[in-house]
């Protein structure tokens, strides 16, 4: 079920660590020329698109206020309780992220600081074919709304009957989104970044999404418009030793592998006899999943690393860089501290991603394919811009000001210098 390498040589590392990816020539091509067909003809692409890929005739993009205020009488009081629970964990976690404002002399009479301004306009991308990820609606809507963005727009593919699964549209109302349009896929994305007479542009997109999504949001990223991450199909990394449960691994390894057929998961066990214990857990978990169809194409895709050193375990998983990363081991917490590369990091056997995933507060909406190296998850710092500001006194410029004007003459920026040299002259007329 999933391929098993033990204790492979240092130069095998690289073939082990590679994700499962389309052949992107053709994916890149496909994606521009979508790109291209939307920001030429607006609507009316997004029309045939929605008709060609989700095989749904969407007449009205926009959802109205009364379609979105009935979604919440579909749904369960106990789906819109944990949603609600969900929302409160977010923003507590999300709150401590908020700086407030701090004044700093950096020598007599100069002053710096900085300050975070929400981004006017901002579109989130929320998948909703096989799986509504309502959850993502939480982990966007509500650092967006903490941050002050004015316009939240929502873009999500329809569903058979050519809407929006309801608990996307009672978390999209819960948080505060502006309005919600019903098209997915790359077309979505690029009706955000162009705009069109239906739906606005935006100054930044974020979201998860299939290849195609995320192939969308580079190539938009190119034509100037800001996006989180390219964060694309889902992945975990497991890390097990003796001490870890099988049937806890398992049920990790699983969580992930539904997602898609596009996802990949990776255990990494300090003895063949974990992998062992581990396969046979996932062979009997996944024969009872509904989307076990989703998840055995996933695990083909996937591999178990037998890794005995824990140093090369560390380095392995360091170079990977996974997206969500378990430590089933023993010292998870101080082992933890070793990874450097990661999105977000579940410590211990009672720390599963779903709970991330759903309801502790932290963000799901990470970096993949092995973007982690060089990205965050999404925080508020996401949904901001910084802005610093000086403020010199007389006193600051008589002071910095041969600092400033021997390095401007040095760079060979005269104007520069004189900027400041006019200004002593002026200050010199007035002693």
């Amino acid at each position: 079920m999933i391929q098993i390498y033990n204790e492979p040589l240092l130069k095998d590392w690289p073939i082990l660590l590679a994700r499962p990816v389309m052949e992107e020539t053709q994916l890149y091509a496909q994606v521009q020329s979508i790109l291209n067909e939307v920001k030429s003809n607006g609507d009316k692409a997004l029309t045939r698109f929605t008709l060609e890929l989700d095989k749904i005739e969407v007449k009205e993009f926009k959802l109205n206020a009364k379609q979105i205020a009935a979604a919440e009488n579909e749904l369960a009081p106990s789906l819109k309780t944990a949603i609600q629970l969900a929302k409160v964990n977010i923003e507590v976690f999300h709150q401590s992220q908020i700086q407030q404002v701090e004044r700093i002399e950096t020598m007599p009479g100069v002053w710096c600081w900085r300050k975070s301004v929400g981004i006017e306009k901002v579109g989130i991308y929320i998948p909703g074919g096989s799986a509504p990820l309502f959850s993502t609606v939480l982990m966007l809507g509500v650092p967006a709304k903490m941050a002050g963005c004015k316009e939240i727009i929502l873009c999500s593919p329809p569903n058979a009957s050519g809407s929006i699964h309801p608990a996307i549209l009672y978390a999209a109302s819960l948080v505060g989104v502006t309005s919600i349009y019903t098209v997915g896929g790359a077309q979505a994305i690029a009706a955000m970044a162009f705009g069109t007479a239906t739906i606005p542009k935006v100054n930044k997109i974020f979201g998860p999404g299939n290849q195609y999504v995320t192939a969308a949001k580079q190539l938009i990223q190119q034509a100037g418009v800001a996006i989180d991450m390219p964060a694309g199909p889902s992945e975990v990394c497991v890390w097990a030793d003796e001490t870890c449960i099988a049937s806890f691994v398992a049920a990790d390894l699983l969580s992930q592998a539904e997602h898609g057929a596009d996802s990949q998961v990776l255990l990494i066990a300090n003895a063949i006899a974990i992998v062992e214990a581990v396969q046979k857990e996932l062979e009997q978990q996944c024969a009872v999943l509904t989307r076990k169809d989703i998840a055995e194409k996933a695990l083909k895709n996937s591999r178990a690393i037998v890794l005995n050193n824990s140093e090369d375990a560390i380095a392995f998983i360091n170079e990977y860089a996974p997206e969500h990363l378990i430590l089933s081991i023993d010292n998870a917490a101080q082992m933890a501290d070793k990874i450097i590369n990661a999105g977000s990091i579940f410590i211990g056997n009672y720390s599963p991603e779903s709970v991330g995933d759903y309801a502790s507060g932290t963000n799901h909406t990470l970096p993949t394919n092995g973007f982690a190296k060089a990205y965050s998850g999404v925080s508020m710092d996401s949904f901001v811009k910084k802005i610093t500001f000086q403020q010199i006194t007389e006193r600051g410029l008589t002071n910095i000001a041969p600092t400033v004007i021997e390095m401007a003459e040095a760079e060979g920026l005269q104007a520069h210098s004189n900027a400041v040299a006019i200004r002593l002259k002026w200050l010199d007329s007035k002693i």
